[in-house]
């Protein structure tokens, strides 16, 4: 027989399999949105964050959190440990921005995870402003001992990011003091936005902060009609030794290949400011919810589901990182790892990457989600925490959700539960339960 109609055979044989799930899918989607689960992972986010606040890497309160997460899992009666780590510890502490000349004026700011800190009385300096690394490099000779404050334009996130988490060791290379960076959003009610930066070896480490849309553009004005600007920056922020920390697991164990996993996730820490309701609360209590609803039904796979709640994502995967080298000797049991971490809006598709025969068998499980209207499969699943897996050939997915605000509240003070929508999480749920559960319960694992 030519490989193209076995291939085609085994298309139409995976295809049956798959549609004979409609019933269960339907079940849990109804549970879900219409039944006692309805709401339900909302409220659990909206319990948990009001409990906890932000939940910064290396912090009391991310201990808290997971201690939090452990206990509620218990009682929902899943099957749940944790896995010891170690973390990165930085500390924000007492931070100001001053704009001094050519007028007085509070500059609201926050510094990046990672950052220097100011000597105690802090650094007053006139600014240079630019809007691209290509613009510092040709007036590298103007920014010998200034503040360099870069009012890049928000093209997309992955793209303008580079500003944030390079933009200090760029500015020490021309002997700049510090960087105020435009916040990474394409919207702006005068909010700075945090997150991580990376130093480059040898270069020196100058205090870097991100400060708002509005602020970046006055000074770019200003710069531009010649005027001098000048800014006193102080920031207390210090790095810490690593501290202890913990991937939470939680399963349901497989009745045929226990040794086989689906895994779902999102992260549980977030940044020191807001809820994390939105980055990444919701994904973390979606993949909750999905072992939930799974439980509740009485369902359970040939494979088990597994749900990790990363510890420390904001610093580059910490968690996820020290997980897969713990559990990449395992590699050819890992079925497909999902994770949810770009918010729990309304669900648009299914992303995922993997071979052209796991994509034929994934286009099938996404036509079970035909009661909700998300029947799309897209190419490209993401996540920084389930990317080590993916690199090595394991199926990837995640979800692509309405998010156009998302970038709007991402790091700030404003990511908290009002951002959030019950229903919206319902859906996330349910696309998350019926994906996790078929995947884990037919006969033969995705092939690679």
């Amino acid at each position: 027989m030519p490989e193209s109609n076995n291939a085609s055979w085994k298309g139409s044989d995976s295809a049956a399999e798959v549609a004979g799930y409609v019933d269960v899918a339907k079940r849990i989607i109804d549970l879900a949105l219409f039944g006692a689960a309805q709401n339900r992972s909302y409220r659990r986010l909206a319990d948990f964050t009001d409990t906890i606040g932000n939940r910064v890497s290396g912090s009391k309160n991310l201990e808290k959190a997971i201690n939090y997460m452990y206990d509620a899992m218990r009682q929902d009666g899943l099957d749940v440990h944790l896995e010891p780590v170690k973390i990165p510890h930085w500390v924000r502490g007492e931070e100001s921005a001053e704009m001094i000349e050519p007028r007085p004026k509070h500059l609201a700011m926050l510094g990046l995870g990672s950052s220097v800190g100011t000597p105690p009385e802090g650094i007053t300096a006139e600014v240079l402003v630019v809007q691209s690394f290509e613009e510092l490099k040709r007036r590298a000779g103007e920014a010998a001992g200034k503040i360099v404050v870069f009012n890049q334009p928000f093209v997309s996130y992955s793209e303008t990011v580079a500003y944030r988490a390079f933009g200090a060791s760029e500015a020490a290379k021309v002997g700049a003091l510090a960087t105020l960076i435009r916040s990474i959003t394409p919207f702006s009610i005068n909010s700075p936005h945090t997150g991580w930066q990376d130093y480059q070896n040898g270069v020196k480490q100058i205090p870097t902060a991100c400060i708002t849309v509005e602020d970046a553009e006055l000074m770019a004005r200003m710069a531009q009609r010649g005027q001098r600007i000048v800014v006193r920056l102080t920031m207390g922020a210090k790095t810490l030794p690593d501290a202890d920390s913990f991937n939470t697991v939680a399963e349901i164990k497989g009745w045929q290949h226990p040794e086989q996993v689906v895994l779902l996730s999102g992260h549980l820490d977030s940044w020191d400011v807001g809820q994390g309701a939105m980055d990444d609360g919701g994904g973390a209590m979606i993949s909750w919810e999905a072992l939930s609803l799974i439980k509740d039904l009485r369902l359970r796979p040939r494979r088990t589901l597994r749900v990790v709640l990363w510890t420390a994502e904001e610093q580059g995967g910490v968690g996820a990182q020290q997980y897969y080298n713990l559990h990449k000797v395992n590699v050819s049991n890992f079925d497909l790892v999902m994770e949810s971490d770009l918010g729990t809006f309304t669900p648009l598709a299914l992303q995922f990457t993997g071979s052209d025969a796991a994509r034929m068998v994934m286009e099938e499980v996404v036509k079970l989600l035909a009661p909700i209207n998300v029947t799309r499969l897209e190419s490209h699943g993401e996540g920084t925490d389930i990317s080590p897996w993916m690199e090595t050939g394991v199926p990837g997915a995640s979800l692509h959700v309405a998010d156009d605000r998302y970038f709007w509240f991402h790091h700030t003070e404003g990511d908290t539960m009002t951002v959030q929508d019950p229903r919206e999480m319902d859906l996330c749920s349910a696309l998350w339960a019926v994906v996790a559960y078929v995947v884990a319960d037919l006969q033969e694992m995705l092939p690679r």
